[in-house]
C-alpha cells in the first residue's frame, strides 16, 4: 500500500496547480455542456422568426435572387465560376458555393436560406465554447462568452441577413483552426500544422476578414496556452502538463507559412478590389477623415457591447460635430489608456489578449484603406467582440472570486443579463421581417442616411406605394446629389409621368456618378442606359436609343430588358438579323411568352417561317393567355 505521505510527495512532483475555477454559471465541465445545449435551444428560439423573413433589398439580389450563377445550383460550372470570379468586388468562393447549395435545396424560398444561417450561428456558438473550454479549462467564463456571442443583438445582422453568409462561414473556419491550433501545440507535427493552415485558408475563401488569424495565434500563445513568456506557476494544470513553452522567436518563425497565406489572400483581395474601379466624389473620404472615423468607431463599438441600441443595417460617415476634434482626441485617449492598463496588468493576461483580439480582428474593417462607403457595420463585430467578451467574463469571474461572491449569485446575475440581451435581440430581429420596417428603423436611428432613405423608397416601391416612396428618393439626393440609385428611381418616376427631358437628365446623372466605378455599379449603370434607351425610342430618336441599349448590354450583358430594347430598335430600323440575335439573347437570359412572340415576328419578317413557328410554340408553352401576350408584343412593336 502507498502511504499518505508517499502520495503527497507524488502529488508535489506534478508541479504548481492552478487556482480554483472562479464560478460563472457553472464550475463543472460536464455540467457546462448541458448548459451549453440549453443556450443552443435558446438561440434557436430567439432566431426562429427569421425563417419567415423575406430577402433583404440590399445585396441579397446580387448574392441570390438576381444571380444567375447561384441559381444554376451546385454543379461543376458553378464551382468553377465561384473560384474564378471577382463579382461584387470580392473573392469568396465558399460563400458563393454555400448560396448555390442553398438555392439548389430551397430555390427562392428565403426561409430555408435563413435557417441555414441560424444553424451556422448555433454551430459557431458551440465551437467558441469548445475552443475556450479546451484552451482555458474554465467552463463558467467559457460558457458565458459563448452565450453572449449567441444572444448579443450586435450579431443579428450577421445572422438575419442572407448576404452575410460569408461572415458566418469565415468565423466557422476561424474557430475550427483555432481549436486545431491547440491540438497542434500539444504535439507539434507537420500534419497537425497543415490542418490549421488548411482551415485558415478555407476561412479566407469564405471572407478575407480573418486575415489577422496568425496574430490571434500569437495572442493565444500568450494566453491561455502560455507557450510565450510562460510563467508555469500561473499556467493551468492541463496546459502545464501537455503544452510545452517556446521562445518568442520560435513562435514567430512557426507562423511564417500562415503569414504567407495572408500575403496571398491580400494580393487576391486587392486584385478583386481593383475590378470595382475607384471611389470618387461623395463616396471618397480623405485619409484624415477615415482615420478620425476609425478612432471614433472603435469607441462606438465598445459602447455597443454594453448598450446595444441604435443598431442599423447601414451607418453613414459622420459629419459636422460628430467628428469634432475634441471627440476624436477623447476617443484616442480612451483607447490609449485602456491599452496601457491592460499591458501594465501582466498578471491578468486575458485582459491584454481580449483587448488586442478586439482591436486587431476589427482593424481590417475600420476603413483606413477605403473599400466600402459605410462608416462602421454591426457585422464587423461578429468575431471581434469575442475579445471584449473574454475580458468581461474572465474579469468578472476573478473579481467575484476575490470578494467571495457565491457562484449562485453570479449565475443569477449572468442569467438576468443574458435574458435582457435575448429580449433586445428578439426586438432587433423583428426589424428584419419587412424591408420597409428595416429601413424605417435605420432612418430613425441614424442621421443623413441617404442609403437608408433610398432603400426605404425601394421597399415602398416594391410594395406598390409609388407616391409614398418618392419623398425618400428626393431626401436621398438632397443628402447625396450623386446617389445613383435614387437618381435612377427619380428618373423612372419622371419617365412614367412622360417628363422625358427630366428623365434623361436624371439618367445622365446616374451615368456620370458611376463613371469611375463602372464595374462596382454595373447594374444601376446598365439600368440607366436601358431606361434612357426606351425614352429615346419614345421620342423617335432611334440612333440615340440604339447607342443607349448598346451601352446597357456592355455594362451588364445579363440585362434581358436591354437586349429586348436593342432588338426593337434594330427591327424598327430594318436590321432584322440583328434584331433576331438580340431577341434570342434575351430569351436565353429571361424567357417570356411575349419575348418569344417578338422573336417569332422578326423571324417571319426574315422569311424563316419554320423557326418562327418554333418560337410561337415556345410562347404557347409558357402562357395560358396567348392573346394577351400577343397584345403585349404588338404594343411594344407599335411604339
Amino acid at each position: 500500500m502507498i502511504s499518505a505521505q508517499s502520495r503527497a510527495k507524488q502529488g508535489n512532483r506534478k508541479g504548481p496547480q492552478s487556482p480554483p475555477e472562479p464560478g460563472l454559471l457553472v464550475s463543472s465541465k460536464s455540467r457546462s455542456w448541458i448548459f451549453a445545449l440549453v443556450f443552443v435551444f435558446a438561440t434557436i428560439a430567439v432566431y426562429y422568426p427569421v425563417s419567415h423573413h423575406p430577402f433583404v433589398n440590399y445585396d441579397d439580389d446580387a448574392y441570390v435572387t438576381g444571380n444567375a450563377h447561384v441559381q444554376s445550383g451546385l454543379n461543376w460550372d458553378t464551382v468553377k465560376w465561384a473560384f474564378t470570379t471577382y463579382e461584387f468586388v470580392n473573392w469568396h468562393p465558399l460563400a458563393w458555393i454555400s448560396h448555390a447549395l442553398d438555392y439548389q435545396m430551397f430555390q427562392l424560398d428565403p426561409g430555408g436560406h435563413h435557417e441555414t444561417s441560424v444553424a451556422l450561428h448555433v454551430l459557431n456558438t458551440l465551437l467558441l465554447f469548445w475552443v475556450l473550454l479546451r484552451a482555458t479549462g474554465s467552463p463558467g467564463p467559457s460558457l458565458v462568452v459563448a452565450a453572449l456571442f449567441a444572444l448579443h443583438p450586435i450579431n443579428v445582422e450577421s445572422v438575419a441577413w442572407i448576404s452575410e453568409r460569408k461572415n458566418l462561414l469565415s468565423t466557422l473556419f476561424f474557430l475550427l483552426a483555432l481549436g486545431a491550433y491547440r491540438w497542434y501545440a500539444r504535439e507539434p507535427r507537420v500534419t497537425r500544422y497543415a490542418a490549421v493552415a488548411a482551415l485558415f485558408a478555407l476561412g479566407l475563401m469564405a471572407k478575407p476578414q480573418i486575415i489577422t488569424f496568425p496574430f490571434v495565434l500569437l495572442l493565444w500563445d500568450y494566453w491561455p496556452l502560455q507557450r510565450m513568456f510562460a510563467d508555469r506557476a500561473e499556467a493551468s494544470s492541463e496546459n502545464l502538463a501537455t503544452i510545452p513553452a517556446k521562445s518568442f522567436s520560435w513562435l514567430i518563425l512557426e507562423k511564417l507559412p500562415l503569414f504567407a497565406i495572408c500575403l496571398a489572400s491580400a494580393v487576391i483581395t486587392l486584385r478583386a478590389e481593383r475590378t470595382g474601379g475607384t471611389l470618387s466624389g461623395i463616396y471618397f473620404h480623405p485619409f484624415s477623415l477615415r482615420l478620425q472615423n476609425a478612432i471614433l468607431s472603435y469607441v462606438r463599438y465598445v459602447g455597443k457591447v454594453f448598450w446595444p441600441s441604435g443598431l442599423a443595417l447601414y451607418y453613414p460617415y459622420p459629419s459636422g460635430d460628430s467628428l469634432a476634434l475634441w471627440r476624436v482626441i477623447a476617443a484616442f485617449v480612451f483607447l490609449v489608456a485602456v491599452t496601457a492598463l491592460v499591458i501594465a496588468d501582466r498578471r491578468r493576461r486575458y485582459l491584454l489578449v481580449g483587448w488586442l483580439w478586439f482591436l486587431g480582428t476589427l482593424g481590417p474593417m475600420m476603413g483606413l484603406k477605403q473599400i466600402g462607403i459605410q462608416a462602421m457595420a454591426d457585422r464587423y463585430a461578429y468575431l471581434s467582440f469575442v475579445g471584449l467578451f473574454i475580458m468581461v467574463c474572465w474579469g468578472i469571474a476573478e473579481w467575484a472570486k476575490q470578494r467571495h461572491i457565491s457562484s449562485a449569485i453570479l449565475a443569477a446575475v449572468s442569467v438576468v443579463a443574458l435574458l435582457a440581451l435575448a429580449m433586445l435581440t428578439h426586438r432587433q430581429i423583428s426589424y428584419w421581417d419587412d424591408n420597409v420596417k428595416l429601413w424605417s428603423h435605420a432612418v430613425a436611428v441614424t442621421r443623413n442616411n441617404y442609403v437608408a432613405e433610398d432603400h426605404l423608397g425601394g421597399a415602398l416601391l416594391a410594395d406598390g406605394q409609388l407616391e409614398a416612396a418618392m419623398p425618400h428618393f428626393y431626401r436621398a439626393v438632397a443628402i447625396n446629389p450623386d446617389d445613383p440609385d435614387s437618381n435612377l428611381n427619380i428618373g423612372g418616376y419622371e419617365q412614367q409621368q412622360r417628363n422625358f427631358a427630366q428623365a434623361i437628365a436624371q439618367y445622365k446623372k446616374v451615368i456620370s456618378a458611376t463613371q469611375d466605378s463602372a464595374v462596382l455599379n454595373a447594374g444601376v449603370r446598365a439600368k440607366a442606359f436601358d431606361n434612357m434607351g426606351y425614352v429615346y425610342r419614345e421620342l423617335g430618336d432611334l440612333p440615340h436609343a440604339r447607342e443607349s441599349f448598346e451601352a446597357a448590354v456592355a455594362s451588364d450583358p445579363q440585362l434581358a430588358k436591354a437586349w429586348i430594347g436593342l432588338g426593337l430598335v434594330d427591327q424598327k430600323s430594318g436590321n432584322v438579323g440583328s434584331a433576331i440575335q438580340a431577341y434570342s439573347q434575351a430569351m436565353k437570359l429571361q424567357p417570356s411568352d411575349w419575348g418569344y412572340l417578338l422573336l417569332a415576328r422578326a423571324l417571319e419578317q426574315s422569311g424563316d417561317n419554320n423557326a418562327a413557328l418554333s418560337a410561337i410554340r415556345q410562347a404557347q408553352s409558357m402562357t395560358h393567355n396567348l392573346e394577351n401576350a400577343q397584345r403585349g408584343a404588338d404594343q411594344l412593336l407599335a411604339q
